[in-house]
This record gives structure tokens, C-alpha cells and sequence, in this order.
């Protein structure tokens, strides 16, 4: 019997699999047994965590889930109905919280980061516009522009004098959009905001910000990357997540209130999707936020996690890149490196993500390594003795 298109098509995608394998490029599902947290639980056995974004602790914060309890007896699972149907009331206290958290004149929440940042540029940017992108944005950008009908320009990471030749290059269009992350999410490192910004000034351009790694953690109240370069409201459009530091699901644009409400009224991402944040999520986020202004001390520990374990690190003789944030990459070079340094960590007890090509460039594969106001000093001493260990048995260092 001839073989069916359907069999031909899964033997290419087997294919392909056995590739990413041979590779050591193929990711397995890692299943919790546990809440999100400091330590976390993996197949019965317990692992200091350094591959979450719950930079806060908030994900697991007693507060938060006693507010989402209330929110799920008062209003039930789910919004059953897409946000231009009908919204509940902790939708709006949500987004006029984080409108105010930034700055802003009006916040618009997503389903999640990614879909926001899909929604803003397929929608804002069209025929006749530009957008100018950094080549090491996050793929929610990538795609969001690839959606939009403007031009699309991209410029090598952090090179200013390059994003200045694309603002020269386009002084024609109708709008151009300078399109940046905050913090990079592989790297940990920042973009040269005040630079942008005056540039943006300069020619005439909108500065979009994506702060889904610096909302929480960057600034001396976690207000961002703006905040952090004392340049609060200087960006057009600042993105947001709910999923990092505020330890929920979603995502947000803050602007002013023109741009809401075009998103509101024509983004199709917005529009035709159903149920956006269940309302006890969105009660959470509220509680998260009240949490964040009520104990700064959170974000004191969070440095002073990120400081110890960058320099114990460093001590060590590994290399963490241009990291100067919470987000410390562990640069190794080749993927097998890369891929055996996370095995063995995992021996030791410490859950980390090896990444490889294509996510980081071919000679740059890492574990990296996410810190959390949460742990403890004796978590972070674990896994730097663990990282020790690990790295002379490897070789590495």
C-alpha cells in the first residue's frame, strides 16, 4: 500500500526531531510537583530553582493567592466571553493599577506578553511605517513586526550608530517605531535607553520599550527600566508581562489613552479572543501590586541574590556574559557543554536551562540562571558549590 501524505509528513517531522537530538539541541517537558518557588519539586526530588521568572517570590506569596480565593468564590473560573463583550470590574482596577504603577495615562492587559506585543505592532505599525528593531529582541517582537505592514529594519544589538543610519535612512516614512527590549532575556543585559531616547527626539521617532524582565526588578520601586535611568514616561509605549515578576499570567501596554483604545477597538489578537485573564488571576496581579509598593525589602533581596551569585560565579572562573541584571547566563561555547553542565547540576540538585542554537548564537550555548528575592543565602550557596563541582568535573573551569 502506498504510504499516506499524512505518514510521509511525520517521518520529515521525525526527521527533523532526530536532528535536534543528535544535536543536543531537543528540550523534554520538566513537570513540578510543587508550587513555583525557591525550591521546587521534580519527579519526588527537590531542587534549589534557578530557571524561574518569579523574580519577587510573589507567584507563591500567601497574600496573592488569598486574594485569587476570593476572587474565584465572588466572580467563578472564567470571563466566558471576550473582552469586547464583556469585561468584569477587577479587569479595569487592574489596568488603572498599572497605569499607574508606570506612569501612564491607561493600560490595556493581554492574554500574555507575547500576544501583547503581537497585538501593538500588528496593529500601530502599517503601510507607510517603519519599524526598527534590535537584533536580539524577544521573538513576541519579531513576530509582532513580521505582522505589521510596515517596513521592517533591524540593527545589530545595542548598536546606536547603526539605529542611527536606519533613522536617517527613513525620514520619509509616516511613523517609526525604534523597538527595543528592556532587559534581554538570554544575555541580561540592558539597552541603552537614554540614548534611545534622544535619539528618538532627535528624529522624530516613537520609542517602544518591551520591560517584561524589568518591571518589578529594575528602578528603586521595580518600576522599570525607565525608572532606572530616571527617564519615567520618555517612551512612547512601554510593554509589560504579568508572568514574570508579578508572578501571574498576561501582558499590558501602558501609553497614553489614544493608543488603548485603538488597540481596544482594532487589535485582532484583543478582540477575538476569548476569556483573556480569569478574574481571580487579575485579583492576584492586583494583590501582587499591593505587595511590591507594601515591602520593598523584596527587591533588596533580589539584588543582593543577583550580586552574590554573579560574583560567586565569576570567582569561580565562569564566564556570565554582560549580565547586570537577575538574569546570569553561564556562558560555556559549545552545546554539548552547554547541555552536560545542566545534567549534572540537576544531579546536584539545582534545576537550571541549557540553551543552544538557534536561541543563542551557535558559539555562545549556557545554563542560565534566574534569581529570585525568595531564595535564601543558603540556596544560593548551594548552587554555587554545586556549580564548583560541576564545572572541574566538566572541565570547564
Amino acid at each position: 500500500m502506498e504510504e499516506s501524505a499524512f505518514s510521509r509528513f511525520k517521518s520529515r517531522l521525525q526527521s527533523d526531531l532526530e536532528t535536534l537530538k543528535r544535536e543536543e539541541r531537543f528540550y523534554t517537558p520538566n513537570l513540578l510537583s510543587s508550587a513555583q518557588g525557591p525550591r521546587i519539586i521534580m519527579q519526588g526530588r527537590s531542587y534549589v530553582n534557578l530557571c524561574s521568572n518569579n523574580y519577587l517570590g510573589l507567584a507563591q506569596d500567601p497574600a496573592v493567592i488569598a486574594a485569587a480565593h476570593e476572587a474565584l468564590d465572588q466572580f467563578g473560573f472564567g470571563l466566558g466571553a471576550g473582552r469586547v463583550v464583556c469585561s468584569m470590574t477587577l479587569h479595569q482596577q487592574l489596568e488603572e493599577r498599572l497605569a499607574a504603577f508606570k506612569g501612564r495615562e491607561a493600560a490595556l492587559v493581554c492574554q500574555t506578553g507575547y500576544d501583547t506585543n503581537l497585538a501593538v505592532l500588528s496593529t500601530l505599525a502599517g503601510e507607510g511605517d517603519v519599524v526598527i528593531s534590535d537584533a536580539m529582541n524577544h521573538a513576541s517582537i519579531i513576530d509582532g513586526c513580521r505582522l505589521s505592514h510596515a517596513e521592517r529594519r533591524t540593527y545589530p544589538h545595542a548598536d546606536l550608530e547603526a539605529l542611527e543610519a536606519c533613522l536617517r535612512e527613513t525620514q520619509s516614512a509616516r511613523t517609526r517605531f525604534i523597538v527595543t527590549d528592556g532587559v534581554f532575556s538570554m544575555d541580561g543585559d540592558l539597552a541603552p535607553v537614554p540614548a534611545m531616547v534622544a535619539l528618538a527626539e532627535q528624529y522624530q521617532a516613537l520609542l517602544y520599550v518591551d520591560d517584561a524582565h524589568g518591571d518589578g526588578v529594575l528602578g528603586k520601586t521595580g518600576r522599570g527600566i525607565l525608572e532606572h535611568f530616571e527617564l519615567e514616561g520618555q517612551a512612547a509605549l512601554e510593554i509589560g508581562t504579568l508572568s514574570k515578576a508579578l508572578g501571574g499570567v498576561g501582558g499590558f501596554v501602558a501609553s497614553d489613552r489614544e493608543v488603548t483604545q485603538t488597540l481596544y477597538q482594532r487589535s485582532r489578537t484583543f478582540i477575538f479572543s476569548t476569556g483573556h485573564l480569569p478574574p481571580m488571576v487579575a485579583a492576584g496581579l492586583i494583590a501582587a501590586l499591593d505587595v511590591i509598593q507594601r515591602e520593598p525589602e523584596r527587591l533588596e533581596r533580589l539584588w543582593e541574590n543577583t550580586g552574590k551569585l554573579r560574583s560567586g560565579l565569576q570567582d569561580l572562573g565562569f564566564d556570565t556574559g554582560a549580565s547586570v541584571t537577575p538574569i546570569v547566563p553561564v556562558i560555556v561555547g559549545e552545546a554539548a557543554n552547554a547541555m552536560a553542565l545542566g545534567r549534572e547540576l540537576r544531579k546536584e540538585g539545582i534545576y537550571v536551562q541549557a540553551f543552544t542554537y538557534p536561541v543563542v548564537p551557535k558559539d555562545k550555548a549556557r545554563v542560565r540562571c534566574m534569581v529570585s528575592a525568595a531564595h535564601s543565602p543558603e540556596d544560593v550557596e548551594e548552587a554555587l558549590r554545586a556549580f564548583a563541582a560541576t564545572g572541574q568535573k566538566l572541565r570547564l573551569i
